[in-house]
This record gives structure tokens, C-alpha cells and sequence, in this order.
């Protein structure tokens, strides 16, 4: 079963995408993205109203694409492993999985970091990012052109006193997919990787309503999830060798 988008031929027409964290804005322009792009596109997130909502929305505005919704527990990995061979299952392929499950928790000084937002965030930002990659691994490099990308933090880079918690989270987080990454490497051999882990740097998000909602804020240095989504596409223009264990930086270096 194939899914039939609006694409121009180009390297995701055809290609099977899952996209984990779908329901939030980034998930949504994600969505819409690569269903324009002629992608047969696979959603999971935790809230299945907004995932409904953000599935619905795609298919509408891309009349002709496959956009399918699961909702699925990514901090189970028997759920993600099940999600991942499920979707193989059905389309035939999966070709790329795009990482936005998001969460920030911070506080205003170091001495107050509070070990709960740890554990929380521990939870959304790595060990998700660890069981889909696990689940999606062997798929993956079954595909001509496999892609696992991840949207990760400037902060992780150079973490400031009330965000320990976070850009540790996103740290570790990079390190994994950056580990993902050699291992598509090495199984590549003398010809080079087929598939590729890529990680997007941000230093945040934005997107309307976020501007509806603070008219005079500037936003500097942030990044439109609309241009994000056009990023994430990207990837799959790229050959794997090129894109492969890299960061890709969409916001000046810290």
C-alpha cells in the first residue's frame, strides 16, 4: 500500500515517514510538510484528540495523502517496537522517523533545580528518543533511504545555570543519535551509510498562535516550525554520508 501525495517526484515521494510527538506545532507543519512532499505519513502521539485533530488537518490540506494517526506510548518500547512493525507492516517500507516529542521544565537559578523535572524530562527527551530508535533501527536500514531526525537544542551546548535539567536531557539525547548514527555508519561498510541520523539545532520554536499571543515579543533567533518542517524535508535531499552523524545548526552556534 503506497500513499499518494501532491509530491514533484522528488526523494520523498513514496517514502513512508513516522512522525513520534506529531499533535504539537512542530509535529503539525511536520505533517504537513511531508505529506505535500508526496510521503505516506505515520503519526504517533500521547494525546489522541490532538493527534486526531493534527492527522485531520494534513489530510485536508493535501487531498490524495496517506496520513495516519497511532496513538502510542513511546515510553513503553514494546509500543514503539509494535508501532515500528506495524507501520513496516502495512506500507511495505518506513523510511525515516522524525523525533519531536518536546517537554521543558527550568528554574530560575541553579541551586534550585528541582530533580523532578529530571526525572520527567528524562522520560520525554531520551528515553523516547532510545526506544524508537531501537524499534525503527533495523527498518530503517532496510530502506533506500532511510532517515532518523531529531530536533534538538542549542542549549545543549552550552547549558545556562536554570536549565540543567533540560540541556542535559538534550544531551544525552544528541549523544544517542549521534551513537544511531555510527551505527548506520558501520553497517554501511566501504560504500558508506544508506541511512542517516540527523540532529536539527534550534535555539526554540515559534509559530502563530505563539505570536497571537505576545504581538510585541520579538523572537529572536527563533525558528518558524513552518521552516523547521522545510528542514526536516531537507534531510532526504541530502546522501546519506553527508547528513549522517551531523548537526545541523538552524541557529547560530552558542
Amino acid at each position: 500500500m503506497n500513499g499518494k501525495g501532491n509530491g514533484n517526484g522528488g526523494p520523498l515521494e513514496g517514502a513512508v515517514v513516522a512522525v513520534a510527538g506529531a499533535a504539537g506545532a512542530a509535529g503539525r507543519a511536520a505533517l504537513l510538510r511531508l505529506a505535500e512532499a508526496g510521503a505516506t505519513v505515520v503519526a504517533s502521539d500521547a494525546d489522541p484528540q490532538r493527534l486526531a485533530e493534527a492527522v485531520d488537518a494534513a489530510r485536508y490540506a493535501h487531498g490524495g495523502a496517506t496520513v495516519v494517526g497511532d496513538t502510542v506510548d513511546l515510553l513503553d518500547p514494546a509500543a514503539a517496537r509494535e508501532w515500528a512493525d506495524k507501520t513496516e507492516k502495512e506500507f511495505g517500507r518506513i523510511d525515516g522517523l522524525v523525533h519531536l516529542v518536546g517537554g521543558w521544565r527550568g528554574s530560575a537559578t541553579f541551586a534550585e533545580t528541582d530533580l523532578a523535572d529530571w526525572t520527567l524530562l528524562e522520560k520525554l527527551l531520551i528515553r523516547t528518543v532510545q526506544n524508537t530508535t531501537l524499534a525503527f533501527h533495523d527498518g530503517l536500514l532496510r530502506s533506500d533511504r532511510g532517515r532518523y531526525v531529531l530536533v534538538s537544542a542549542a542549549g545543549a551546548s552550552k547549558p545556562t545555570a536554570g536549565n540543567a535539567a533540560y540541556a542535559a536531557s538534550k544531551a544525552a539525547a544528541e549523544a544517542w543519535t549521534l551513537a544511531l548514527g555510527d551505527a548506520f555508519r558501520k553497517a554501511g561498510g566501504e560504500e558508506g551509510p544508506k541511512a542517516a541520523a540527523t540532529i536539527l539545532i534550534v535555539k526554540a520554536l515559534v509559530h502563530d498562535a505563539m505570536r497571537a499571543e505576545r504581538p510585541n515579543a520579538k523572537f529572536a533567533g527563533f525558528t518558524d516550525v513552518m521552516d523547521l518542517a522545510d528542514e526536516i524535508a531537507a534531510v532526504w535531499d541530502k546522501p546519506a554520508r553527508e547528513v549522517n552523524g551531523q548537526r545541523l545548526w538552524l541557529t547560530p552556534k552558542p
